[in-house]
C-alpha cells in the first residue's frame, strides 16, 4: 500500500476460496490473443511483440507479489489459476511478501542470478526509479501498444509508473509497470460517534476543521493517528496540503521533479496548520509513540471520530463495524469543484531485464489487468484503479470509498504520495513530521528541512 510504506494495509476478501473456484472455468480475464504484432519502442529499437503465448514452450513464469492478505491474496489465486487453464504451457511459480519484506529483498534479487520474471515494484524513486535507472526493469511501450493498454488506463493512472529511460524524471518517459488497484486517502468516521455529537458530513474544509474544534470541546477524539513509523503522518499532511497548494505543485514535488519549491508560502501555511491540529489536542494521545494498526483498530471500539487513512483499511473495518463506519473525501475548500487528497495506485507489475520471455511476463501482465480481473477485483473487496464506478458495491463504506476514488481521480483531484520523491524522502518527511506535531521544529524548519532533501536531489539529477 501506492505511499511507498503505506502497506500495513489489510484487504479482507469477500468470496470463500472454494466457491470462487468454481467460476474460474467460465472466467479468462485478458483473452486478448491475437497473432504477432509489431510496434516500436520509445528506444527506438524495432522489437516483435508476440501477443498469443498458447503455442510458446513450456515454461515457469516466477512472479513476485505482495498481495499478502485476505482478498488480495483471493484474486491473485483466482487470476494466477484461470491464467494457466488458459496457458497450459505456462506455470506461475509465485513468491508472495509482505510489502516490508518486499522493499527489502527485492533489491538484492534484482542483482542476482536467479531474479524473478515479473515483480511488483514500488512506484518510488528508492525503487521504481532507481531499478529503471539501473536497467533492471524492461520498457512496457512495445506492449502497451500491441494489447492497448493506454486506451484501457487513463494517463492520470499511467504516469504514477511512468518513468524516463535513464530514471531520471518521474511520472512521463517510459511505462514500465501496471497497477491493479486504486488507492485513496480520506477520511473515515464513527456514523454513531457523529450522530451523538450532532454533526454530519462535513461539506467544506472550513467546515471540517471547525467540527475538529466542536469534538475536542465535547470531550471526543477529533483524529486518530499511530505515527510511530512515521509515515502515517503522511497520509494526515497529505488531504491538509491539498487544501492549500495547487495540485500541479504537489505533482511537482510529490514526482521529485524540477519546478517547484517546498519553503512556498503554500507549503508553509500546511505546515502551520497541522502543527496547530497537533497543539490544539486534535490527535489521541502519544499519537507519534503510537503503533499505526492498533490505532486505526481503535475506531471499531469507539475511541476517536475521524481517521485519516487510505482506502486498504475499508475492508477490516467493515469487518468490524458494519454500517456504522463511512467515508468521505477530504472536503473540498470553498469555491473548489472537487476534493484534493493523496492517492493513485496499488505497486505496479513490472517485467524485470532478466525476464526468460518477456512476452510472456506481458501476456500475463496484460491478463491480471483486463476488464474481466477487475470485476474479480472487485469480487474480493479489492479496488479497481479503472472501471471503478462501474463495479460500485451496492452499499457500504466501500461503495463511499469507490465512488470518492472515481470523482477524485477522474476531477483531477489524486495526487501524488509525497515519499516518492526522492530516495530518501520518505525518511526525511517522516522524521520531520514527527518533529514538527510534537512542536520540536517550526513550519519553516520543516518546510526547510524537506526542501533540502528534494532541492538536493533535483540538482543531483540534472
Amino acid at each position: 500500500m501506492t505511499s511507498s510504506l503505506r502497506h500495513a494495509r489489510g484487504v479482507v476478501g469477500v468470496a470463500a476460496l472454494a466457491a470462487a473456484s468454481l467460476a474460474l472455468a467460465a472466467c479468462t480475464p485478458g483473452s486478448n490473443t491475437g497473432s504477432e504484432e509489431t510496434s516500436e519502442p520509445t528506444t527506438g529499437e524495432a522489437a516483435e511483440v508476440v501477443t498469443d503465448i498458447s503455442d510458446l514452450e513450456d515454461q515457469t513464469l516466477v512472479v513476485w507479489d505482495q498481495e499478502v492478505r485476505g482478498g488480495q491474496n483471493e484474486q491473485m489465486e483466482r487470476l494466477n489459476e484461470a491464467f494457466m487453464e488458459q496457458y497450459p504451457n505456462i506455470t506461475i511459480e509465485r513468491n508472495s511478501q509482505a510489502f516490508e519484506d518486499l522493499e527489502t529483498t527485492l533489491p538484492l534479487a534484482l542483482t542476482g542470478d536467479d531474479a524473478p520474471d515479473v515483480v511488483q515494484a514500488n512506484n518510488s524513486r528508492g525503487q521504481m526509479g532507481r531499478f529503471v535507472g539501473a536497467g533492471q526493469l524492461v520498457p512496457l511501450d512495445p506492449w502497451a501498444e500491441a494489447y492497448g493498454w493506454a486506451e484501457r488506463y487513463p494517463e492520470s493512472v499511467l504516469q504514477y509508473s511512468s518513468y524516463s529511460e535513464d530514471g531520471a524524471t518521474f511520472g512521463d518517459g517510459n511505462l514500465y509497470g501496471m497497477p491493479q488497484v486504486g488507492e485513496i486517502v480520506g477520511v473515515y468516521y464513527s456514523k454513531p460517534k457523529l450522530e451523538e455529537l450532532g454533526l454530519e458530513v462535513p461539506e467544506t474544509w472550513a467546515d471540517f476543521e471547525a467540527q475538529l474544534a466542536t469534538i475536542k470541546d465535547a470531550g471526543e477524539t477529533p483524529l486518530l493517528l499511530g505515527n510511530i513509523e512515521q509515515w502515517p503522518a503522511l497520509h494526515v499532511f497529505g488531504p491538509v496540503q491539498g487544501a492549500y497548494v495547487d495540485t500541479a505543485e504537489i505533482r511537482t514535488l510529490g514526482f521529485g521533479n524540477e519546478g517547484a519549491s517546498w519553503t512556498a508560502d503554500s507549503n508553509l501555511q500546511a505546515a502551520a496548520t497541522i502543527q496547530e491540529w497537533a497543539e490544539a489536542g486534535y490527535f489521541n494521545e502519544g499519537f507519534n509513540g503510537a503503533d499505526y494498526d492498533a490505532v486505526w483498530q481503535s475506531l471499531t471500539e469507539g475511541g476517536g471520530v475521524y481517521l485519516i487513512g487510505g482506502s486498504w483499511l475499508a475492508a477490516d473495518l467493515e469487518a468490524a463495524m458494519g454500517e456504522d463506519v463511512g467515508f468521505f473525501p477530504p472536503p473540498p475548500v470553498e469555491g473548489a469543484e472537487t476534493s484534493v487528497t493523496t492517492g493513485g495506485t496499488g505497486l505496479p507489475f513490472t517485467i524485470t531485464s532478466a525476464a526468460e520471455t518477456p512476452d510472456v511476463a506481458a501476456a500475463y501482465i496484460d491478463f491480471i489487468t483486463s476488464a474481466d480481473a477487475m470485476a474479480i477485483l472487485a469480487e474480493t473487496g479489492n479496488m479497481p484503479v479503472v472501471e471503478t464506478a462501474e463495479h460500485l458495491p451496492e452499499g457500504g463504506v466501500q461503495s463511499e470509498i469507490f465512488t470518492a476514488f472515481d470523482e477524485v481521480s477522474q476531477n483531477d483531484g489524486l495526487v501524488p504520495y509525497l515519499d516518492y520523491a526522492t530516495p530518501t524522502m520518505a525518511e526525511t518527511i517522516g522524521q520531520a513530521l514527527q518533529a514538527l506535531m510534537a512542536g520540536e521544529m517550526t513550519p519553516e524548519e520543516f518546510t526547510e528541512a524537506v526542501e533540502a532533501d528534494y532541492a538536493d536531489f533535483v540538482a543531483s539529477n540534472q
